[in-house]
Order: structure tokens, then sequence, then C-alpha cells
């Protein structure tokens, strides 16, 4: 057994900043409140319903791991955020559609208090949404100024000790890295300079790092996976994580691929399709968008099922993916999948998968136990990229020349002896030979 990491305690409130306060955000923020008046179960939370085993199976330790680390308390939340629409955050649940009448009423006081801040937005980079509450300035670095500004008063309004960030907004058009990502200061220049490789997103991130706060990427966009970002994480002791919060479709793609390969049955093709009428299906119409969310989804069988070693198997896979915007089913996607796998003698068959899944509901809880482990990782002295995070995202950011780990199950066993490793307890390797002996 190692030392425990020295953690400072989760004292006094923690602020919880969400660029995008639509579907998702208001889903999370209504979700929370719900259940620390005692009318709802967090159910989805790992760090509020799970439990983590320590020790031998013979020794019956399996606390809470709400219990077994230092996590900020659900009553000791604060939100706000910026938004590109300027209705408050029950308007824009009820807008979304995402929560029943029933529950909307009992957070209707609570939700009307919380208002968006004006936001950074430029309609080059989602050109689906227009919105009138957005901040004016000559420059992108005079606009990443006014988000500082921004996050130190809301720190100070609301007498929080502590504040993270997490990106709820839209899929920003894909960008690839270059020369203005580089380092801190070329990224400071490229802001001044108004250089089209700087999107809203970069300039939260950039806002948040600078402040010393935590900031997560729920989207695929490039945002934080950059050099200069990371490198200030590094200098400001910030922890960042993302990207793409893993939902619907991809959440079982990593269940079930690994399945497919720990059996060695081969795969022929993987056709995904998804329909699904929220902001987020208007926003992916746009070809810029969705190729930045195609690339999100089409990476994790690569890394998955590594066709490199297995080229007999996952050589030729053909593996498509469609996204659809389809306005009448609202925020519950519908992810429809074919899969052509074979066998024993390479004989055919086929798995049909139809998942209809609510997104901001399956979203909501990723939320919330990715702003209470980032507020742990920087209480904890942990800074740069949280990759033991993984298991909540589907591009997840490595150290570079690191490829990424998809197995669902890999990355839930890393986040769990990352939480042991933090205090102490032996890591689980599951070897079990010590009942044997």
């Amino acid at each position: 057994m190692d030392k425990p990491a020295k953690i400072a305690p989760p004292k006094g409130k923690l602020g919880v900043l969400l660029p995008g306060m639509g579907a998702v955000g208001t889903t999370f923020m209504a979700g929370v409140e719900l259940v620390r008046s005692g009318k709802a179960q967090p159910v989805g939370s790992l760090t509020q319903m799970g439990t983590i085993r320590l020790g031998k199976r013979t020794d019956n330790r399996s606390p809470l791991i709400r219990d077994f680390v230092a996590l900020a308390k659900l009553q000791d939340l604060v939100f706000g955020g910026w938004d590109i629409f300027p209705e408050n955050s029950y308007e824009a649940a009820a807008r979304a559609g995402v929560l029943e009448p029933h529950h909307l009423k009992e957070v209707k006081a609570f939700l009307s208090k919380i208002k968006p801040m004006p936001a950074a937005f430029d309609r080059n980079y989602v050109k689906k949404l227009d919105g009138k509450n957005v901040k004016k300035g000559k420059t992108k670095y005079d606009i990443a100024l006014q988000l500082k500004a921004d996050i130190a008063n809301f720190k100070k309004k609301n007498q929080c000790a502590r504040l993270v960030m997490l990106w709820c907004g839209s899929t920003e058009i894909f960008l690839a890295p270059e020369e203005a990502h580089s380092t801190p200061e070329k990224f400071e220049a490229a802001m001044k300079a108004n250089h089209p490789a700087i999107a809203p997103s970069m300039l939260y991130a950039w806002a948040a790092i600078t402040s010393g706060v935590p900031f997560g990427n729920g989207a695929p966009n490039l945002t934080a996976d950059i050099p200069a970002l990371l490198q200030l994480a590094q200098e400001h002791g910030v922890p960042v994580a993302g990207k793409d919060f893993k939902t619907g479709q991809t959440l079982l793609k990593t269940v079930l691929a690994p399945a497919f390969k720990a059996r060695m049955l081969g795969m022929n093709g993987w056709f995904s399709t998804n329909i699904l009428g929220n902001r987020d299906g208007e926003v992916l119409e746009d070809p810029g968008s969705f190729k930045t969310k195609e690339e999100s989804k089409l990476s994790v069988l690569e890394y998955i099922l590594q066709p490199h070693l297995y080229p007999q198997l996952y050589g030729k896979i053909c593996h498509k993916v469609r996204i659809n915007y389809y306005p009448p089913r609202g925020d519950n996607k519908e992810g429809w999948d074919n899969i052509d796998i074979f066998g024993w003698l390479g004989y055919p068959m086929q798995i049909k998968v139809d998942f209809l899944c609510r997104d901001s509901i399956l979203a909501a809880p990723i939320v919330l136990d990715l702003v209470l482990f980032l507020d742990l990782a920087q209480r904890a002295g942990m800074r740069g990229i949280q990759e033991w995070l993984s298991f909540y995202l589907k591009s997840p950011m490595t150290a570079p020349g690191l490829y990424p780990e998809h197995d669902l199950f890999i990355q839930l066993m890393k986040l769990k002896n990352t939480l042991r490793w933090m205090m102490g307890e032996d890591l689980i390797t599951h070897l079990g030979q010590e009942y044997y002996d």
C-alpha cells in the first residue's frame, strides 16, 4: 500500500461554469437540484451511486466512491455559464423539451434565477445557429479577456472557493492543429490577429486555464487539445479533460467491440446511423460540424480492434457513420447499428442494435462526474491531461504520441485504479492467484 496523495479538502462552494446552457446544461442543473432536494436519484452517476472494491474480494470492502474520496458535495455546487440565447435556464429547459412538466415545475424557481452571460460566438464555426446574446470586441483576445472577467466576477459574486468549467456547447467546424496552436505566445498573437484557427471554444479554454480553473470539453471540437493550452495547463496547475461526451451509440460501441475482439470474432463492417431532432442535430446538418463529430465517432473502432495487429479479422472493415436531423424526434435520439461479423471458418453473422436513447439524460450524469473529478484532480495537485477520465469521453485526450484506450472496461479499471492510487490503496489487477495458493 502506497502513501495517499495529499488532497486538499473540498471546503466551500464549487462554482460550475458551462459554456452552452441548452438541453444538456439545463438537464444537468435541474437534475442536481432534484437530487439534492431528495426528489430524484442520481442514476447514471458513478460518483454518486458507484462503489469501489478495495483489497481482496474476501475483505468485503466496497465503499461508495463518494465516501471513499473527498468529492465536493452536491449542496455546494453553484451554477452559471454563457449562451447565445438570453433566456433563463428554466425557459431554455422548457424549450429543449427534455424534462417532463412535473420535473420542470419542481425546478422552475431554481432554474429561473440562472441567466446566461453573453457568449463568445462566431457563426463561422457553428453555421446553423445564430443568437443575439453575444460578446462584442475588436479581437478574439478582447473577448477572451471578457470571459476571464466573467469568471472572476462569478467567483466573487457567488463566494465560490473553487471553479470548474465544462464545455456543453455545440459542435464547431473541424479544425486541425496549426502553427497558431503551437505555443502560448503564438496562440495569444493569433487571438489578437483574429486568426481563423482560434475557435470560440478555445477562448473559453484559454480563459479558464489562465484563471486557474479546470476545463473539460464535452464536444469533439479541437479546443484544449493543442500544445499551447496544454503547456498553459501545466504552468497554471490546471487539470484538463476531453473530448466529446460518450453517451449513446458510441457508448455501445465501446462495449460491443471489446467483446468481439476478446473472442477473436472477425468483422466485415459496422454501419451506424443516428436520427435526432435537438439543437445538436440541427448543428450537425452543417458538413463542417459533422466532420468534427464523424472523426470522433470513427476513431473508436480503429483503436479498440487494432487492425494492424489482427489484419485477418479487422483489416478490411467498412465503417460508416451517418447523422440525420429529424425534428420530430427532439432530444430522444435513435441510433441504429448494423454489424457484420464472422466466426469459425469465416461463417458470417449479423447483429442489429436499435438504441432509443435520451441524449441529455445520458449526458447529464457525465457532466456531474467530470465536474467533481476535475475538482478532485486539482485539489490532489494533478495538472494537464487527465486520461483517467477517458471513461466518459468519445475521443479521449492523451499525451502526445500515445494512442487512446477506448475499451470501456479498461477505462473503468483505469479510473478506479487512479482513485485507489490517490488514496494509497493497492491497485486491483484481478489476478487472484492468492486465493488458490
